[in-house]
């Protein structure tokens, strides 16, 4: 019965904390703007079944998608082990579907084991590109210190839950070889026949709450590493956009502007206060920006691609989306503290309506950063989860140019030509003369 109780205080500790925390994540990504999706609900799921299931746009590298999925697969055929082993721990019972599905549930147990090992193998290799062959994609600047060690704590983790994977099953068929065998722990009972029935047992045990209490730590881990994509790539690909990749979203309030100039629009701003144009930080990003940035798996696909990286330029997509996720953590901890130091109106509470601390993504990304994109949608393209690094990218852009009306010297001459000839290049003529020669 004590076992079941601390079991229990463990279940609710863990599910918890990991509820608490991913409704601190929920509240960051809702900082941003709105935004509504274009696609349609079957556009939704297919990305789905297709990218997030289905791990589509990973194959374009065979490697690593193989012992991707390698990973992936057993990932999610253990849950099923792991539902087993939550009700045992809540009842008290042992392999309580084992009397229910019988045949099928030893097939389902050695089915698991097969893709544990798999898992194993690609874990190792995963390690060794990493560390030893220093796959150059994980080298880069941006993945120095805590996400370089964050990558290292899954990888050990995942050896350390299988070997306690095989551990409770390797001594478990050694106390029970009469009742059932799984084939792959079975080739370790050898390795325990001179142990007694109450040290096969505390094996068993060790290897049980090992398991458990690895699950417990990933589920509260999880929502502070990367691999929230575990769940986010589902919910990203859901929400992404299907619009060709080379469209840039207008800015309505120009829009409106140009169309009152032209005359073919009613509206005008009044005031003689200009609107904030493109964005500066998570709070004029839309939440699908921020939700991009917590679903990035720092693989790199992106920033491999860049032409601006490879030519030895400062931007990297991947930082950028980094940067952002950042960001987000940096302000909804602020929020979570409460401080009037960060309200923009002392006389009003601290919300993300009244929040200012003097910081932006401006100080985190430079200029030359986003200065170097070309816009060409390679970054949009590699992510195998359908992130857009470059949507936050000309965001950003936008409001360097247009609201602080600052950006690199060498572009000031193309604004002027667009500002006065509506060209690119300056001209001698109006841009429009050739129509007086068409006429005559």
């Amino acid at each position: 019965m004590h076992q079941q109780i601390i079991f229990s205080i463990l279940c609710i500790l863990s599910f918890g904390f990991a509820a608490k925390r991913f409704l601190a994540i929920s509240r960051n990504i809702n900082l941003g703007v709105d935004w509504a999706p274009t696609s349609t609900p079957l556009e939704k799921w297919k990305n789905v079944v297709f990218i997030a299931f289905g791990q589509k746009k990973m194959f374009t590298k065979w490697l690593p998608a193989t012992l991707h999925l390698f990973i992936y697969v057993a990932f999610i055929f253990t849950q099923i082990e792991l539902i087993e082993i939550l009700v045992d721990g809540i009842t008290g019972s042992h392999r309580i579907f084992l009397p229910i599905l019988g045949s099928f549930y030893l097939f389902i147990i050695n089915f698991i084991e097969v893709l544990s090992l798999l898992a194993l193998i690609g874990t190792f290799i995963f390690l060794a590109r990493r560390n030893l062959l220093k796959i150059p994609r994980f080298q880069s600047v941006e993945l120095r210190g805590w996400p370089a060690l964050d990558a290292l704590i899954i990888l050990l983790a995942e050896i350390v839950l299988v070997t306690f994977i095989f551990m409770m099953n390797s001594a478990d068929v050694a106390l029970h070889q009469e009742s059932y065998q799984f084939i792959l722990s079975g080739f370790l009972v050898p390795l325990l026949q001179d142990f007694d029935i109450n040290t096969l047992h505390l094996l068993e045990r060790v290897g049980w709450w090992g398991h458990i209490i690895v699950v417990f730590g990933f589920i509260i881990y999880l929502s502070y590493s990367k691999h929230l994509h575990i769940i986010f790539a589902f919910i990203n690909t859901y929400y992404a956009n299907t619009q060709p990749r080379g469209k840039i979203e207008n800015m309505p309030a120009i829009m409106d502007e140009v169309k009152s100039l032209l005359g073919i629009s009613e509206s005008s701003n009044d005031t003689n206060q200009l609107p904030d144009f493109g964005s500066n930080d998570v709070f004029n990003l839309s939440w699908k920006n921020i939700l991009d940035a917590y679903t990035c798996t720092e693989c790199g696909r992106c920033t491999e691609v860049c032409p601006a990286n490879m030519t030895g330029k400062k931007l990297s997509p991947r930082k950028i989306m980094m940067d952002i996720r950042d960001r987000a953590d940096e302000v909804g901890k602020k929020l979570d503290r409460g401080d009037v130091a960060f309200c923009q109106d002392k006389n009003l509470p601290l919300s993300p309506a009244n929040f200012s601390d003097g910081l932006s993504l401006f100080s985190q990304i430079s200029p030359e950063e986003i200065h170097a994109c070309t816009t060409c949608n390679a970054c949009v393209e590699a992510c195998p989860v359908l992130i857009n690094p470059l949507e936050p990218i000309i965001k950003m852009r936008r409001y360097e140019i247009l609201t602080l009306s600052a950006g690199p010297a060498d572009w000031v001459p193309l604004f002027n030509s667009l500002e006065n000839n509506q060209a690119a290049w300056s001209l001698s003529t109006e841009r429009s003369a050739w129509i007086a020669d068409v006429n005559d």
